[in-house]
């Protein structure tokens, strides 16, 4: 036994040695092949970052970065004492969670349902119709969501009402996640759908000889091929709860349901590209991805102790 073990460390050992004298031997190769990817990565991912430091400056475009004047955290002081601060924050994190909480768990349904269709052909009909709300556009899905909810849009017309949505500071909230989960559900199903495959066809034989239900057999054999795939959504839905993009959020805008749609994506578009303060604006922006990357480290550690210590 301990020379068979031998003699396969020792094929291993010579087929890593065999792959290094390859790759030394057409380096050239390799390094024409990565090297562009490498470049547009450096230039559009690493360079940039370097404009993190506009929100420490009282950045002036004629001067640059390098020439403007240094202020430290003064920009940070002045977002946290901001009376609107706390509305901000708090619009983001509602509109992120219950986001989160309600739109999370309905493409793993729809995964679950799709997989309990045993014809082919009405399985991909109904991908179909699932999958196509993901190709329209924020801005004409906008549109949508503004006409259907306008007072002559058929949503009033079916209550027999003259309803403005739109202006309703108590509606907007759900009007956005309830449009994302239309939008994006059905797309979100396919990596569940995926995961769902690998479950074991005898197993759920066994489970249906057996007499197990439906439920019994999702519980038994189905949840465990993707219990792995969810925790990772989860953890990098959470890790990302402040990161809402400002298109959707202020395409859905009016003046009379600001009090629930004005987010921190919107302030910092309106801040930087309409009033021209990139000092300020890049101060909240980088604060809002500070507060990501705290969120993600904490959910990944809190998942990792309540799953055996698996996490990201």
């Amino acid at each position: 036994m301990s020379k068979t073990m031998d003699v396969s460390t020792k094929k291993k050992d010579a087929g890593l040695h065999n792959s290094l004298v390859y790759v030394v031997q057409h380096w050239q190769l390799y390094v024409f092949f990565l090297l562009p990817a490498l470049a547009l990565t450096i230039i559009f991912r690493y360079i940039p970052m370097g404009g993190v430091l506009i929100a420490f400056e009282r950045y002036n475009p004629i001067r640059g970065i390098l020439g403007s004047e240094w202020v430290g955290f003064k920009h940070f002081q002045r977002f946290l004492s901001s009376p609107d601060f706390l509305r901000y924050l708090a619009n983001t994190l509602k509109l992120s969670v219950f986001g989160m909480l309600w739109g999370f768990p309905v493409p793993i349904l729809l995964a679950f349902l799709l997989n309990r269709i045993e014809s082919k052909g009405i399985k991909k009909k109904i991908q179909l119709v699932l999958y196509m709300p993901n190709f329209i556009s924020v801005i004409v899905l906008c549109g949508i969501v503004r006409i259907f909810l306008s007072v002559t849009g058929p949503v009033n017309l079916m209550l027999g009402s003259q309803i403005n949505f739109m202006t309703m500071p108590q509606a907007w909230r759900t009007i956005y996640i309830a449009s994302g989960i239309w939008q994006g559900a059905g797309w979100g199903s396919i990596i569940y759908t995926a995961a769902l495959s690998n479950a074991s066809t005898e197993l759920k034989e066994a489970a249906v000889i057996d007499g197990a239900n439906i439920f019994q057999q999702i519980k038994a054999v189905e949840w465990p091929a993707i219990k792995s795939t969810v925790i990772i959504q989860f953890i990098m839905q959470a890790g990302n709860i402040m990161s809402i993009g400002f298109e959707k959020a202020y395409a859905l805008q009016t003046d009379l349901n600001l009090a629930s749609s004005e987010i921190i994506a919107t302030y910092v578009y309106k801040k930087g590209l309409l009033d021209g303060d990139y000092s300020f604006s890049t101060a909240v922006g980088l604060f809002n991805t500070v507060i990501n990357v705290i969120l993600l480290i904490a959910v990944n550690k809190i998942v990792a102790k309540m799953n055996d210590g698996q996490g990201l």
